[in-house]
């Protein structure tokens, strides 16, 4: 039988819910033990126990929407930073 496919729901103020078989990597290419078959992930940076959400988001007002604020960037493009103003 085949496994299910992993799904990631973006959470609206909130985490990134990881469900399915997964692997969870550090940027140095090493296993992180998710400790279960579904994570949520901080996206506030303000978890103590990161890359897993530990509520924090509630207590600092974090807030972020659930779907895409605007259009992606081309592929392999990078993403553009807003360039600051100058009123002079």
């Amino acid at each position: 039988m085949d496994d299910p496919a992993v799904s990631v729901t973006v959470c609206e103020d909130g985490p990134l819910l990881l469900r399915g078989r997964f692997t969870l990597l550090t940027q140095d290419g090493e296993e992180v033990d998710p400790g279960r078959a579904t994570v949520a992930l901080c996206r506030c940076g303000r978890s103590a126990i990161k890359p897993f959400c530990d509520g924090t988001h509630k207590v600092v007002g974090f807030q972020a929407p659930s779907a895409p604020t605007g259009a992606r960037p081309l592929s392999g493009a990078p993403a553009s930073l807003p360039v600051p103003r100058s009123d002079d």
